[in-house]
This record gives C-alpha cells, sequence and structure tokens, in this order.
C-alpha cells in the first residue's frame, strides 16, 4: 500500500509553466484594476455629488447617518481609483488588495443592512477574486512591484 504524497510544495514549477502562471495572475490583476477603476472614474465623471446623493437616497432608511453616507459617497470613487489604479499596474498590489478587499467588506456591510442581496452577491464575488488575487501574490510577476523587487 503507498501512501498518497502530502507535500505542500507540489510538484516543480517548469520556466515555461511559471509564465503562463505569471500571465494568467496579470490578466486577472489587471482586469480586477480595470473594473475597479472604472467604477470610480465612471461615477467622478458622472459628477461625485449625484452619486453621493443617490446613495443618501438608498440609505435613508438604514440606521446610519446620512452625513456619514454622504461622506462614504463622496470619498468611495477617489477610494475605487487609487486601488484600481495600483492593481492596474501591479504597485504596492499586497496593499491595494488588502484595501480593496476591505472595501468590499465595507460594501457588503452596506448592502445588507439596506437588504440588497443582488448587490451582495456580486460583491462576494469580488471578495473571491481579491481573497484569490491576495492568496497567489507570489505570482505577481508581471507588475511594478516585481520590477522593483529585482532591483533591490
Amino acid at each position: 500500500m503507498s501512501v498518497a504524497n502530502t507535500s505542500i510544495e507540489g510538484p516543480a514549477i517548469e520556466p515555461g509553466n511559471l509564465r503562463d502562471r505569471f500571465t494568467a495572475y496579470a490578466l486577472l490583476r489587471i482586469t480586477l484594476g480595470t473594473n475597479i477603476a472604472m467604477h470610480g472614474l465612471s461615477r467622478l465623471i458622472a459628477g461625485s455629488n449625484a452619486f453621493s446623493a443617490k446613495l443618501t437616497e438608498q440609505f435613508a432608511h438604514a440606521p446610519l447617518p446620512p452625513t456619514l453616507v454622504q461622506l462614504f459617497g463622496q470619498s468611495l470613487p477617489w477610494i475605487e481609483c487609487l486601488f484600481g489604479l495600483l492593481l492596474l499596474i501591479g504597485l504596492r498590489t499586497r496593499a491595494a488588495l488588502i484595501g480593496g478587499a476591505l472595501l468590499i467588506l465595507v460594501l457588503t456591510f452596506g448592502s445588507s443592512l439596506i437588504q440588497n442581496w443582488q448587490a451582495a452577491s456580486t460583491q462576494l464575488l469580488y471578495a473571491a477574486i481579491y481573497a484569490a488575487l491576495l492568496f497567489f501574490l507570489p505570482l505577481n510577476g508581471w507588475s511594478i512591484d516585481s520590477v522593483l523587487q529585482r532591483r533591490k
């Protein structure tokens, strides 16, 4: 009877396979970065006051102070642009992933508070993508972070 290999290290990674993994990681990171940055940019183009007013209206019956909702609505587009841009170019990727995941947590709390389960479900998908990218962060080979790390 043979015992299954329970090594955590896994098989050796061949250079071609590593390049494909770097590329897959970069494509997912860049796609998420584009998505998040465009959330913020589109809200800024439409006017952050309009977005904030709409958000305040949605949360009118939630047990949150309207001033807090307005402040969050004013800052959210800028935060999304920042995290999205950092992910897009692969700079401070770890911090951007953790910040983005925490932002999704806050958004999920808000969606759940007003019982918007469709939005909360979508946010759960974002949370999974953030978690996967953070888990596989060592594959962030096509990034500014990687270039800066090689220079050290």
